[in-house]
């Protein structure tokens, strides 16, 4: 079958990304063949993009995406033909109208959910359930502090824990921003273009501060992180959008009080059928009963790839960010 997708064979800026066609084999053994209707956009595929993630040359792009069953391979025994599917971890390559797919990955989708929102809440939803539920577990009494609360992964996160009954701190970069994060769960935000993070912290949390800060900022809020932790408490990279965290000091851990760090992805909270199901089904209960909304507030075709790149990473976007293809 013929396929148009996203190819990338130097890194590099926007310019590097081109569209091109290919034939689209039968499905391997353990594969189903996915007619993919919605692509999400995430920071990650920026990261391969621009080379700061690694992978062989030439390769796509993307992670995440929804679609129709068109072929299923001799092994596969959860999914037919016809079925309504989506993923949000699997070889790099979901910039693509058609393609083959590995099985443990891809799971049926609710029909409450349409093909954008599975697109755009696989990946991101996924992240917000192993950061809330599984990395630092959230009982429901705590005030926590989250980076980029208007984004795609933060508006989820707002609503999740507002549903929890978590006291979530988000920051910002403008006022509609801002506006955008307490309309959707933020207890509070912080505008870190005009205010002090950390200052406004001790503020807020009368002097205390908090026990979990969940940062996909990176490089930029590594320091001002580490200064809004409780003493022993944890801090959650899960993101570089402004750079990789490197050169770590842990005598600075034990000079702020003993603090954790960990670096989690999503891949290995997921990496087998029974968790994938668990937390996906935790995730789509959310959604159910509508205690998460999937936000998309940005559409593009395949062949504007280019602009949603940038758009995405000038933080000029909110919520989530699919490509259709319909």
């Amino acid at each position: 079958m013929s396929s148009r997708k996203v190819e990338i064979s130097e890194h590099g800026d926007v310019g590097v990304m081109k569209v091109v066609t290919e034939e689209v084999g039968a499905p391997a053994d353990n594969e189903v063949q996915i007619v993919q209707k919605a692509i999400g956009l995430n920071f990650i595929d920026i990261y391969y993009r621009t080379g700061l993630y690694a992978q062989q040359l030439p390769h796509g792009l993307g992670f995440e995406a929804a679609g129709i069953v068109e072929a299923v391979g001799s092994r596969v025994t959860h999914l037919k033909k016809g079925d309504r599917v989506a993923y949000g971890q699997s070889p790099i390559g979901a910039y693509a109208e058609v393609r083959n797919v590995p099985a443990v990955n891809v799971l049926k989708i609710p029909d409450f959910l349409s093909f954008d929102e599975a697109a755009a809440v696989m990946l991101k939803g996924l992240t917000v359930q192993y950061l809330f539920r599984q990395t630092y577990r959230l009982q429901g009494h705590e005030t926590i502090l989250f980076h980029a609360a208007a984004g795609g992964v933060g508006l989820i996160a707002c609503q999740w824990a507002r549903a929890l009954g978590v006291k979530l701190i988000g920051t910002v970069s403008s006022p509609e921003k801002s506006d955008i994060a307490l309309a959707h769960g933020a207890w509070a935000t912080i505008d870190y273009s005009k205010e002090d993070v950390v200052e406004r912290v001790l503020s807020l949390t009368n002097g205390k501060k908090v026990p979990v800060v969940y940062d996909g900022v990176g490089k930029d809020t590594w320091e001002r992180s580490l200064d809004c932790l409780q003493p022993r408490g944890l801090m959650v990279s899960f993101g570089n959008a402004s750079g990789a965290v490197t050169g770590v000091n842990l005598g600075i851990l034990a000079s702020k009080g003993a603090l954790y760090v960990t670096r989690p992805t999503l891949g290995p909270h997921v990496d087998t059928p029974e968790k994938l199901k668990a937390a996906s089904d935790e995730l789509f209960d959310m959604i159910r009963s509508k205690k998460i909304k999937v936000q998309i507030d940005q559409r593009y075709s395949l062949e504007d790839i280019a602009e949603a790149h940038q758009a995405l990473a000038s933080r000029k976007t909110t919520g989530a960010t699919v490509i259709t293809l319909d």
